[in-house]
């Protein structure tokens, strides 16, 4: 399982970067792929408050710091991740109920803005 989580927290960056870092069909295909993984997560997060199940866990651990980038990936996919994965956006919330979580994740509008400058940088922009 914790593989599995391991596998599905590298796949939502893989895909959150193919929709920051590029343009046009290469951005939608991501934006598509990203939505499916979220998709997955859900399904694995179920009705349980966190992937261990009402602990916050490895898992939880080795996902949650990936949802810092949730604001710039919705921006330039144009989607709302609490559309297509409510259980997520609700399990994200969550998360960043905790101190140990709030404290050390960055801002994502800061993340969005480092997102716009690195675009900018490198001519994607």
């Amino acid at each position: 399982m914790i593989m599995d989580g391991y596998f599905y927290a590298r796949k939502v960056f893989e895909t959150g970067r193919s929709i920051w870092a590029s343009n046009g069909e290469e951005r939608e295909v991501g934006t598509r792929d990203f939505i499916e993984i979220l998709k997955h997560l859900e399904e694995a997060l179920g009705e349980k408050n966190y992937f261990g199940g009402d602990a916050f866990g490895y898992l939880d651990i080795i996902a949650i710091p990936h949802s810092a980038w949730f604001l710039a990936y919705e921006k330039l996919g144009g989607f709302k991740v609490a559309d297509h994965a409510p259980k997520i956006s609700a399990w994200v919330k969550r998360s960043l109920q905790r101190e140990s979580v709030s404290k050390v994740l960055p801002d994502p509008e800061k993340v969005y803005q480092f997102v716009l400058h690195f675009r900018k940088m490198s001519g994607l922009d």
